[in-house]
């Protein structure tokens, strides 16, 4: 008899390519300067690819792998749903890691972040109170800190993986006619 492997696990690696993808695209900007980078747009290259174009892809890859190369042809709607939310959660975990990791060895990113979004702040609203400014700048605070960013990321990224996932296993399911 076959060892069948788990859909969860077998989105392991992708998941753990997702994650280091995201770790990759936050270093580069860091190191290139995020402050030059506000207003470019960059950021929303990366964004549109992180939530958008790279679940997919690796959703994608993670259930069509499955299926042909470790379940003989087969997958179901609930293993795509597995295979998906177990590959984004993976890579929100290795991102959330990461994040908490970077801001504990440069503490400094925080507050470059706040002042960059001061910046913006001012910016876009020069006629800002100082009173709209400082509770701008407590939320923001607030959502930077590492231990609230991590279970964010790990829950929206779960949420993307399941959106993703529906619409994958929608279009690549096909049932063993044997399991029914």
């Amino acid at each position: 008899m076959e060892k069948s492997v788990s859909p969860g696990k077998s989105g392991l690696l992708y998941g753990v390519l997702f994650g280091v993808i995201m770790v990759l695209e936050f270093v580069i900007m860091y190191i290139i300067g995020m402050r030059s980078l506000v207003g470019t747009s960059a950021g929303v290259i990366v964004n549109i690819a992180n939530y958008l174009i790279l679940p997919l892809i690796f959703i994608s890859l993670g259930c069509i792998n499955y299926k042909k190369n470790l379940n003989n042809g087969f997958i179901s709607f609930g293993e795509s749903l597995k295979i998906g939310v177990s590959i984004t959660f993976i890579a929100g975990l290795v991102y959330g890691l990461f994040n908490i990791a970077f801001n504990f060895i440069f503490p400094e990113f925080i507050n470059e972040m706040i002042s960059i979004s001061k910046n913006e702040m001012i910016r876009q609203n020069p006629n800002i109170t100082s009173k709209d400014m400082e509770m701008g700048l407590t939320m923001i605070k607030k959502f930077m800190n590492p231990f609230i960013v991590f279970p964010v990321t790990l829950a929206m990224y779960s949420f993307i993986g399941l959106i993703y996932s529906l619409i994958v296993g929608a279009i690549i399911k096909n049932e063993n006619p044997q399991s029914l």
